[in-house]
């Protein structure tokens, strides 16, 4: 499934890899219906029983993936409804998503550039366009972008509403008593801990949206536009990358302050295990994935030479290297939840950042550019995140009780954005259709993937925080924490590697503070900046 999903997201366009990826959904729901007589198994066992098989020596590696299987064993069906799930699934459930893949993976959008050329641009450019530091290039791709994205709004709406319609459906059968219940399981953390999480955000939004506010007085404007979140600031040494010159970026960054992670990403690259093309036909986005099999990683992402492209590589990266790091152990001591899987990613690229600011060939300008694109990491994980958990948890409460229009998803949307990002949005900025254009709303395995993201970036500020003050010997305990995360628990893992309290919002602001260091620095930079010019 891996190796097919690489080929159906770099091909969106090539009917056959659809075909294929069609035929292993259905591999997948016979093989979930042999899954069904297991849960069963571990569903109908005695306490005492099931406390004796996981103390068996052989099973101790994994005695924390068969607590959860027995965990999610209660919350199932009778094993003949079960199975008739999975086989709906594929022509039903798992259908929404494939829809939505073809479509926009066909998607072209009309970007009329600023010098008045007029060009039919396929979607998988549409992101770098956002993001260019001519913000009128920025903004005529935004608005030819959703021209396109609004031709789909009512099919996106259809799948939406089908694949939240179905997922509730389930979980009445199941005795899931609220939907954010399954997303909780899955990502392998306890409702205090994401309650934490949110109230010190939620507490702490000002010197968040700072940030943007910061950036947007360098453009000399009160706000930013909501698709300008991820965007550079248009200073004159930023620049487009050539794929060697953004590549050995990371290498450089990588090598000097982790020499095991640049040594592991040098090999990678020349194995051409990373597919970073821009060209027509592929799946928006970015992703790592990998094979229990022969123990490798593969990386797919669009490469188009900015600065967010190179920190996507070192973010896609980290989640290779965590996967190398579980190479030895069981398979199912590998399956590690989102929020620590994200830790990984942007602790790489925390690496990223560093290893440039402390590159003394990398001028004064180029590091404000690096820490112009840490900070809007920060406000995005933060802000844009909180955004979309936001939006699909009214959209969830909203489903409950019926379909959701385009024209209500919508307003949900503009709402969570105004919201969350305050006066940091510049008014008329809201992004309405971001609920259409997001993958990952449709992506049928998982609901609510987006607070992961959050939890992660915050999780890596701290271990970073602490890997600055140690220095290189903090490393092994980084990869430490690393390995124990398919063993245990989000809470149990920060306890056993930190002795830390992940349910305590304190753990959390103490991270969302930490930003105002370099937001001090960013302010000082541009100052001096301004003081030049």
């Amino acid at each position: 499934m891996s190796y097919v999903g690489c080929l159906e997201a770099a091909h969106a366009d090539k009917e056959e890899y659809a075909a294929e990826s069609a035929k292993l959904d259905m591999a997948a729901a016979e093989y979930s219906k042999f899954g069904v007589d297991i849960l069963r198994a571990f569903k109908d066992a005695p306490e005492r029983v099931f406390a004796a098989f996981i103390k068996r020596g052989k099973l101790k590696e994994i005695a924390h993936s068969l607590k959860r299987l027995r965990e999610r064993a209660k919350r199932t069906m009778t094993p003949a409804e079960e199975k008739l799930a999975a086989d709906l699934g594929v022509d039903g459930f798992q259908s929404w998503e494939r829809l939505y893949n073809k479509l926009s993976g066909k998607l072209m959008f009309d970007m009329e550039w600023p010098d008045g050329r007029k060009e039919r641009l396929p979607i998988s450019r549409w992101r770098a366009l956002l993001a260019d530091t001519d913000r009128k290039t920025g903004r005529a791709a935004f608005e030819g972008g959703n021209k396109a994205w609004a031709t789909l709004e009512d099919s996106c709406a259809a799948a939406l509403n089908a694949l939240a319609g179905t997922r509730l459906t389930l979980y009445r059968r199941r005795g899931v008593k609220h939907f954010l219940d399954q997303a909780l399981f899955g990502a392998g953390i306890k409702r205090r801990t994401l309650d934490a999480m949110y109230t010190a955000v939620n507490r702490n939004l000002e010197p968040v949206r700072e940030i943007l506010r910061v950036k947007a007085a360098a453009m000399n404007r009160k706000g930013i536009a909501f698709f300008e979140r991820e965007a550079p600031l248009p200073l004159k040494d930023s620049k487009q990358y050539t794929w060697e010159e953004g590549t050995a970026k990371v290498s450089a960054a990588f090598g000097r302050v982790y020499p095991d992670l640049g040594k592991y990403y040098d090999d990678f690259l020349g194995k051409r295990w990373l597919e970073s093309e821009a060209r027509g036909g592929k799946r928006p986005g970015a992703f790592c994935t990998g094979s229990h099999l022969i123990h490798q990683g593969r990386v797919y992402m669009t490469f188009n030479g900015s600065l967010g492209d190179i920190n996507t590589m070192a973010h896609e990266i980290g989640h290779a290297w965590h996967g190398h790091l579980l190479r030895d152990m069981r398979a199912w001591a590998t399956e590690y939840p989102m929020p620590l899987a994200e830790t990984a990613s942007i602790f790489g690229e925390h690496l990223l950042a560093e290893g440039i600011q402390a590159d003394p060939g990398v001028s004064e300008a180029q590091k404000l550019i690096m820490l112009d694109e840490y900070l809007s990491g920060a406000a995005v994980t933060i802000l844009d995140i909180t955004v979309r958990f936001e939006f699909e948890k009214a959209f969830y409460e909203e489903r409950r009780k019926g379909e959701v229009s385009a024209a209500r998803l919508k307003e949900l949307m503009t709402a969570a954005q105004k919201r969350i990002f305050g006066d940091a949005l510049e008014p008329g900025g809201e992004d309405p259709l971001f609920w259409a254009s997001k993958l990952h709303f449709y992506m049928a395995g998982v609901s609510f993937y987006n607070f992961p993201y959050t939890f992660g970036f915050l999780m890596a500020a701290t271990l970073f925080r602490k890997f600055k003050a140690e220095g290189p010997s903090f490393l092994p305990r980084y990869e430490a924490f690393l390995r124990l995360t398919g063993s245990d628990t989000a809470e149990g893992v920060a306890k056993r590697s930190l002795g830390a309290d992940i349910g305590d919002p304190a753990f959390w602001e103490t991270a969302i503070k930490g930003l105002a260091e370099p937001l001090a620095r960013y302010r000082k930079l541009l100052e001096e900046l301004k003081a030049r010019v």
